[in-house]
């Protein structure tokens, strides 16, 4: 699949780092291989030693200036003719309230712990972001930069200018 270029955020020799292309919130982001291989270990070492500086640099942009609270990092599907990508989906505080203040996911099983632990799993709202930013024709309205303001500044803050 061509990513079309205004959903570029970031790009290495061996990677390309884009906003997810059918979703509203604004900072989800993939790390697709420019390899098509759907395993690891079939990249190079220049490509694998790319990858661990993007996904910090990734989650550090996303909580330093976006103010996630968390930040997803997780590999999903195997879909033909898609090299292997990474999902980078960043939970606002805001993102959580929605999540709380939806009936259908406040059911869901109390995972806290001890003090501080949120009271659900990050499996529930990364199916939440998915169900509610990605599927659904009229997304809930999102707090704060919109995603073409947050490709913006993370093409300036990852240091990937815009070409």
């Amino acid at each position: 699949m061509q990513i079309p270029q205004h959903f570029h955020v970031a790009e290495t020799a061996g990677w390309l780092v884009n906003h997810r292309v059918n979703s509203a919130l604004p900072g989800y982001l993939m790390i697709g291989s420019k390899t098509d291989t759907t395993d690891l270990s079939d990249l190079s070492e220049k490509a694998l030693s790319e990858f661990g500086p993007l996904l910090a640099r990734a989650q550090s942009a996303l909580k330093r200036d976006l103010n996630a609270q968390r930040v997803y990092i997780g590999r999903y599907g195997h879909m033909p003719g898609y090299p292997i990508h990474f999902h980078i989906i960043p939970i606002y505080d805001w993102v959580e309230e929605l999540f709380w203040k939806d009936s259908r996911y406040r059911l869901l099983g109390n995972f806290a712990e001890g003090p501080g632990d949120t009271t659900t799993d990050g499996a529930e709202l990364t199916l939440f972001v998915w169900r509610e930013f990605c599927e659904r024709a009229v997304p809930p309205p999102v707090r704060g930069p919109s995603v073409l303001e947050v490709i913006a500044l993370l093409r300036e803050v990852m240091g990937f200018p815009a070409s």
